[in-house]
């Protein structure tokens, strides 16, 4: 069975820092992408950042570049997001998934996991 848990949120003042786990089991880690994803209230999930499996490269949504930090650790299976400089708006529910590739990574569609909450306080 393919699991992807996510784990690491909680409530910050702004500027503070969080670190996310993505701990993922029931298929190959490694060849796949790790994708995190948010969602505000009453807005659409949007994603976050990617690691791409072919080159290892990242990307990064326009809203965190510079603050935000993904990483993958494939001897545990599990995939991170450090956010640093968090602001009210970084609010939401933070999501992981491992799609193919980081290509279009923003519109893929999982059976989504339950999420870690971030929330940050002004």
């Amino acid at each position: 069975e393919v699991k992807l848990v996510e784990s690491g949120g909680e409530l910050v003042q702004t500027g503070g820092s969080l670190r996310l786990s993505c701990a993922a089991s029931g298929f190959t880690f490694e060849w796949y992408s790790k994708a995190w994803y948010r969602q505000a209230p009453g807005k659409e999930r949007e994603g976050v950042s990617c690691i791409n499996v072919s080159d290892g490269r990242t990307t990064y949504a326009d809203s965190v570049k510079g603050r935000f930090t993904t990483s993958s650790d494939n001897t545990k299976n599990t995939f991170y997001l450090q956010m640093d400089s968090l602001k009210p708006e970084d609010t939401a529910v933070y999501y992981c998934a491992a799609p193919l590739s980081c290509s279009g990574y923003e519109s893929f569609h999982t059976s989504w996991g339950q999420g870690t909450q971030v929330t940050v306080s002004s």
